[in-house]
């Protein structure tokens, strides 16, 4: 039996929940878990993945429910608090420290890119004299994705990684994708020259940055920024990670295909996740005026994606009516998804990058154990 399929068999053994600490607030907690546990093996089964951990948080109440296997080689489920890798979330880090920074008077959001780093976006992928600060963390400077040009398929070309400038230049290398401010598209090389800008202010790297700023004052002790290369083994208590490179699932755990850069590096748990997003719409991040700029949307313009794009933030509006912020994670061997409000953050972490298309297939839509999350009653 594949894998996958053995995984998938072995749901009803091992779907568990825990109450880490006690009931949602105003709620039934054994009804609302009971909820979850089933949106959670449903989304599991119809994603095609091996297992899931999904973490709800609303003050000091933490519901933490896991579903389908977390190790194929034990069959047994995600450990306790589980750290992953969480990929892009890392925009929503990176795109902080830049704001605080805003805050202090030292980077102008609306400032071109050329200001702080004179020579390095150009022709033909964007002009720095003309994309700003803003554009770079919106996703509105027209400056293509440098990962769509690099090899992925194997667990030996996880392996290969590049200097950040090399993956800049991959990225300006191509013509730019639309007129800086005219429309929005996702792009990693923003981030990764968004972390430039980062190093050149402070002198510092962003992740110590990320680090002292962020990690530090909210305790968000089971978070860092791997010190890649020396570093690929996640340091806490983990699933293992799988990706199928076209021939069956390879365990790819101790490979970090986050390559320590700014789109994607860092790793966290479900629960500091949510406590990060829950802190940074409650003010405690950034600046009232930082944050307002960070929730300044557009349209993502993209069919893969229902949210709108802010600074380091999606947004969208839940089945219930509730504004709901986020960002999500991919990266080979872990899907890390969820929003938040001021009040509740629910995170879903995958230890495989779903079949989304196949799971729409089959009617299953991942975000739904998210929104029924977010929606319970208080």
């Amino acid at each position: 039996m594949p894998a996958v399929q053995r995984a998938l068999a072995l749901l009803a053994a091992t779907a568990t929940a825990v109450v880490v600490t006690t009931g949602i607030t105003n709620a039934d907690p054994t009804s609302l878990q009971e909820r979850l546990q089933i949106g959670l093996n449903d989304t599991i089964s119809g994603a095609a993945v091996p297992g899931a951990q999904l973490v709800l948080t609303e003050g000091d109440s933490i519901l933490q429910i896991n579903s389908g296997v977390g190790d194929l080689a034990t069959n047994t489920p995600f450990p306790d608090n589980a750290q992953v890798r969480i990929a892009s979330n890392t925009k929503a880090f990176v795109s902080s420290v830049i704001l605080q920074l805003v805050g202090e008077g030292r980077i102008d959001l609306d400032a071109p890119v050329e200001r702080y780093l004179p020579g390095m976006v150009h022709a033909p992928g964007g002009d720095g004299n003309v994309i700003t600060i803003r554009n770079l963390l919106q996703h509105t400077s027209g400056i293509p994705d440098y990962l769509t040009d690099l090899d992925l398929s194997s667990a030996a070309a996880l392996q290969q990684p590049k200097p950040i400038g090399d993956l800049i230049a991959m990225g300006m290398a191509k013509e730019k994708d639309f007129e800086p401010g005219t429309r929005s598209e996702y792009s990693n090389t923003n981030y990764l020259i968004a972390g430039q800008v980062v190093e050149r202010v402070t002198g510092l790297p962003v992740g110590v940055e990320v680090t002292r700023r962020i990690l530090i004052p909210l305790g968000l002790t089971s978070t860092y920024w791997p010190l890649y290369p020396a570093e690929q083994v996640i340091r806490g208590p983990h699933a293992r990670a799988y990706d199928d490179f076209g021939g069956g699932l390879v365990d790819i755990t101790d490979i970090d295909p986050g390559w320590g850069l700014p789109d994607g590096a860092m790793v966290s748990t479900g629960a500091d996740l949510n406590r990060f997003f829950m802190a940074l719409l409650q003010g405690r991040v950034v600046g009232a005026n930082e944050l307002t700029q960070m929730q300044r949307t557009v349209p993502s313009g993209d069919w893969r994606r229902s949210e709108d794009f802010g600074l380091g933030l999606f947004h969208w509006t839940t089945s219930c009516g509730i504004e709901a912020w986020g960002h999500g994670g991919t990266i080979n061997g872990t899907f890390v998804y969820g929003g938040a409000t001021a009040e509740r953050s629910v995170t879903v972490s995958m230890n495989q990058i779903p079949d989304i298309l196949g799971a729409r297939e089959r009617n299953i839509d991942l975000d739904e154990v998210v929104d029924a999350g977010l929606c319970a009653p208080r």
